[in-house]
């Protein structure tokens, strides 16, 4: 039995978030209209273009460590944390779901994979991790900014 199987576990439940967020944030880019169409659309693209890198950075890290990245789209939903987007949101619900599953994402990190990183000194996991979740708070301060909450 592999000694770091939770840690891979709760890799593979971030790799599935960014799954699922990846093809939420592509749904919210080419649903988006209204008067804050170009921002959101730029903002949009913006976030699920870098997703598709930590998608990757993740997935990679789960077989540095010895485990099995999920592949395919079943287990992505099965294991996700997030709800998929829903029809014809209006941009602020949009923002506002993104702040959740970012939040969501965020508290994860803190409060499961990072401390299993450290369980097993895994300094790089924990690297990857914290910069990931640095980044998602940084998304969470400016949709809070853009909607002035």
């Amino acid at each position: 039995m592999q000694k770091n199987k939770d840690l891979i576990h709760y890799l593979n439940l971030e790799l599935s978030n960014v799954a699922v967020l990846y093809v939420k944030l592509h749904r919210y880019h080419w649903y988006i209209k209204g008067s804050q169409f170009f921002t959101l659309h730029a903002i949009f693209e913006e976030h699920y273009k870098e997703l598709a890198n930590d998608f990757d950075q993740i997935a990679e890290r789960i077989l540095a460590i010895g485990g099995r990245p999920f592949a395919i789209m079943e287990k992505y939903l099965e294991t996700t944390s997030l709800k998929e987007a829903q029809a014809d949101d209006e941009g602020s619900e949009m923002i506002r779901q993104l702040i959740e599953d970012y939040q969501q994402i965020s508290d994860e990190i803190q409060q499961k994979a990072l401390p299993q990183a450290r369980d097993y000194r895994d300094k790089p996991t924990e690297d990857l991790l914290i910069g990931f979740q640095t980044k998602l708070e940084k998304y969470i301060w400016m949709l809070k900014a853009h909607q002035k909450l």
